[in-house]
């Protein structure tokens, strides 16, 4: 994956609460063998007024020209619950966002986006309410800049706020690690208990 260290660019405000799984890509786009090209359907019941035409919705916020780069998104509480299905975290990088702001995240959603190279910051439902004001305001998107380094967001009003996060999931992001890459960081132990328990249980390896 991708390292994250710093990246600033545009916010999305997308504040709605319990925006959930199905909502961020509904089943019937999720018929892709490959996770590349699901950021066509991402949203796909809001980005578009015809779904089977892709006519857009011009009132979509993610469908105006200055939100259109935007690779930050500011949503509302509990986003991303519902279903556990990862589709969603891939359509959501798959169509460029790096780093979701919200109050709170469904419990699986926040995991796999570590695990895919976004990240999920946790701020105060004021805060991310103010900040998706100042990006509303700003005449070619507000641009947020985030430090996973020294743990810190910046609104587009140069507000600096810290943010919470486990260390094991800052360690992923900031190496770019998914889950098997971590694992194998721990490849030389592995092999010593593989070696240890061939000597006491050599019937399991037959």
């Amino acid at each position: 994956m991708e390292k994250f260290t710093q990246h600033a660019g545009i916010a999305a405000p997308l504040l709605q609460i319990n925006i959930d799984t199905d909502a961020i890509i509904p089943s019937k786009e999720m018929k892709r063998v490959s996770k590349e090209g699901l950021g066509e359907g991402l949203f796909a019941n809001w980005r578009y007024s015809d779904v089977a035409k892709r006519v857009e919705n011009p009132d979509f916020v993610l469908n105006q020209s200055r939100y259109r780069d935007a690779t930050i998104l500011l949503a509302g509480l509990n986003f991303g619950c519902g279903s556990s299905r990862e589709h969603a975290v891939w359509a959501l990088k798959d169509w460029g966002i790096r780093a979701i702001i919200a109050p709170s995240f469904g419990s699986i959603f926040y995991g796999n986006c570590v695990r895919n190279g976004i990240l999920p910051i946790e701020l105060d439902e004021d805060v991310v309410t103010s900040w998706a004001a100042e990006a509303l305001s700003a005449a070619n998107g507000g641009r947020i800049s985030i430090d996973l380094v020294a743990k810190t967001a910046t609104s587009p009003n140069g507000e600096t706020r810290a943010f919470d996060i486990a260390p094991a999931d800052r360690e992923m992001l900031l190496e770019g690690l998914d889950s098997i890459a971590v694992t194998l960081k721990h490849d030389d132990d592995i092999k010593a208990f593989r070696v240890r328990d061939q000597q006491r249980r050599g019937w399991a390896y037959l």
